[in-house]
C-alpha cells in the first residue's frame, strides 16, 4: 500500500464544485502508482526465484530502484496534467462531434490536406538520419460519422522503418482540424514492437482534439488528442509571425506551437507551419534536434 498512500499524499483537498480535469489526473495519479507497485511485486517474484543470494539481493535492489523511479514518473505526469488543467479549466473534455459540422476537404491555412501531396522531413539527431513521409492520401476512414482523410506517416531511421502510422483528420465548417485517431506502429529490424498510442475516437471513450485551430491566438492552449494513459498531446500557440528557413524553402508569418504530452514530461517540442503548407519544421527544445521540410511531392495513394 505504501506507493498508493504516497500517491494519495499528492493529491489537493477538494474544494467547491467538482474539478474533473484535476479529479482526472488525480485518478491517473492512483492508477499509475498502483500499476508501478505492481510492477514491484512481479519483479520481487523473479528476484525470489534466484538460487544465489548476492545476484537474488542485487535484483530486489534494481526493483526497489526501478519502483522509485517509477514513482517519481508518477509524480511528474500528474503535475503536467495539473498545470495543463490550470490552462483547460475545470470543465469535463466533451468535444461536440455533429457530423453535420464536418466539411469534405481539409484546406486550413495552416493544416492543409489535399489529397495527393507528400511532405517530405529530414533531420540528424541524437538517435541518428531521420527521413519521415508525411503522406496525404485520397483515402477516408469515416469515425463517429465524420469522414475523416487517412494521412500515411512514415518515419525511418537511419535507412530502417522504425514508425508506420496511419493518421485521420476532419476539418468543422468553422475551420477547425481535428484529430479523429491514429494506428500506429514502432518497428526494430522489421518487426512491429508497440502498438501505443493507438486509437480511434469514440472507442473506449477516447475522444478527438483540435490538431490546429481555425484561427489561431497566442496564448490558446488545448488538446490535440484524449485517450487517457495512452495519447494526451497538448499544444500552446507561442507565435503567428516566426520565419522559418528550411531546405524547401523561406517561409514568413509562420504559427509557432509547443507541443508538450504528460506520458514524457520530457519531450517539449515547437512547431513551425507556414500558410499553404503546413509543418515546416519542428524543434526539440531539449536537445535541439530539427527536422526540416526537405521537399513536397506527389503520391498516388
Amino acid at each position: 500500500m505504501g506507493v498508493l498512500i504516497a500517491a494519495l499524499s499528492l493529491i489537493p483537498a477538494a474544494r467547491g464544485a467538482t474539478d474533473f480535469c484535476q479529479k482526472t489526473s488525480q485518478d491517473l495519479l492512483v492508477a499509475c502508482a498502483d500499476n508501478a507497485q505492481g510492477d514491484y511485486f512481479v519483479a520481487l517474484a523473479k528476484c525470489d526465484n534466484l538460487s544465489d543470494q548476492t545476484a537474488r539481493t542485487n535484483c530486489r535492489n534494481n526493483a526497489s530502484a526501478a519502483l522509485n523511479r517509477a514513482r517519481r514518473t508518477c509524480g511528474e505526469q500528474f503535475d503536467a496534467r495539473q498545470a495543463a488543467c490550470q490552462k483547460l479549466g475545470p470543465a469535463p473534455y466533451v468535444p461536440g462531434i455533429d457530423p453535420n459540422n464536418f466539411i469534405a476537404e481539409v484546406n486550413n491555412p495552416y493544416f492543409p490536406l489535399p489529397p495527393g501531396r507528400t511532405l517530405i522531413y529530414e533531420g540528424q539527431t541524437a538517435e541518428g538520419f531521420v527521413h519521415n513521409e508525411f503522406i496525404i492520401t485520397r483515402k477516408t476512414k469515416v469515425i463517429q460519422g465524420v469522414k475523416c482523410i487517412q494521412v500515411h506517416d512514415l518515419g525511418y531511421l537511419d535507412g530502417a522503418l522504425a514508425e508506420d502510422t496511419l493518421d485521420w483528420f476532419a476539418q468543422d465548417k468553422q475551420g477547425n482540424v481535428w484529430y479523429f485517431g491514429e494506428n500506429t506502429g514502432e518497428l526494430i529490424d522489421g518487426r512491429f514492437v508497440t502498438l501505443e498510442g493507438s486509437f480511434i475516437a469514440g472507442v473506449n471513450r477516447d475522444k478527438a482534439g483540435i490538431i490546429m485551430k481555425a484561427h489561431p491566438m497566442v496564448g490558446d492552449f488545448y488538446r490535440q488528442e484524449f485517450s487517457l494513459d495512452n495519447a494526451e498531446d497538448f499544444a500552446e500557440v507561442l507565435a503567428l509571425n516566426a520565419t522559418v528557413q528550411v531546405p524547401a524553402g523561406t517561409f514568413g508569418n509562420c504559427l509557432r506551437t509547443q507541443e508538450t504530452t504528460p506520458l514524457e514530461t520530457i519531450l517539449l517540442e515547437d512547431k513551425y507551419y507556414a500558410t499553404g503548407v503546413g509543418n515546416v519544421l519542428t524543434v526539440d527544445r531539449r536537445t535541439g534536434d530539427k527536422l526540416k521540410l526537405i521537399r513536397i511531392t506527389t503520391n498516388s495513394q
